[in-house]
């Protein structure tokens, strides 16, 4: 794993070498792209990217918190905080499976079962549910 960030610089580049547009017209569109992902969120609403993932704003309640330093109870103001899914034609990528290119994945999984969560082969089934635990059966 590299520790490299991608810039909107990179972003314009990359969009130079694969579009054609000249690095002036490449910087203005990925500036503007990240301009309308910025203004919907701020607007409240959620942005889907297709085979990539959602981006969502999340309201959070006030909250009692601790200083770890002092262990003194501090309040925790509400505040609006980003949230992104990605999809699993993203996961899949990142763990390097195959068979991930499915444009009709909405960024959640287990979408396709009614949301209900998906069990993984050879995980112990969800606490509580009587059945024992026997890895390869």
């Amino acid at each position: 794993m590299t520790d490299q960030t991608v810039t909107r610089a990179d972003l314009s580049e990359a969009v130079y070498q694969e579009v054609g547009l000249s690095r002036n017209e490449s910087a203005d569109l990925v500036e503007s792209v990240l301009s309308e992902i910025a203004d919907t969120l701020t607007s409240g609403e959620t942005v889907k990217i297709s085979s990539f993932g959602s981006f969502s704003v999340r309201q959070k309640g006030e909250r009692v918190g601790r200083n770890p330093k002092t262990g003194e109870e501090v309040p925790i103001l509400p505040r609006k905080v980003l949230v992104f899914r990605a999809s699993n034609v993203l996961k899949n990528r990142i763990n390097g499976e195959a068979g991930g290119e499915d444009d009709t994945d909405d960024g959640f999984s287990g979408a396709d079962n009614g949301g209900a969560p998906q069990q993984q082969p050879d995980t112990p089934p969800p606490m509580g549910s009587g059945t024992p635990y026997r890895p390869g059966s």
